[in-house]
Formats: structure tokens, sequence, C-alpha cells
């Protein structure tokens, strides 16, 4: 039962960090001018890049 309590209160101090932080990077007039470049960029940076796909190996089957 003491862990269940210690596990709560962690998840809920990081739902408080994370929403205070959230508000806070909302406020920042420079995130919101970028928010919308970085996609952009990235990709016209990088005309030629193409996606690579690895499956994972499996076990053969008896």
């Amino acid at each position: 039962m003491n862990m269940h309590k210690h596990m709560e209160a962690i998840f809920v101090a990081t739902l408080a960090v994370i929403g205070v932080g959230t508000f806070a990077f909302d406020s920042l007039p420079q995130a919101q001018a970028d928010a919308g470049k970085s996609a952009a960029v990235t990709r016209d940076a990088v005309p030629d890049a193409r996606a690579i796909v690895v499956r994972a190996p499996t076990l053969p089957r008896a």
C-alpha cells in the first residue's frame, strides 16, 4: 500500500511539472515563432534522405 502511495505521488508530481513546463514554454515568444519552422527546415535541409526500416531478427520455427 505504501508503494502505491509513492507511485501516485510521483505520477501527480510529474503531471504538475509537465503542466507548468508546458505553460512556461508556450509563453515564450521564440517558441511560438519557431514552432512551425523546425519541421520545414529539417525537411528542406536533407532533400534526399530516405527512411530505413530495420526488421528485428526472429527465432527460427521448429
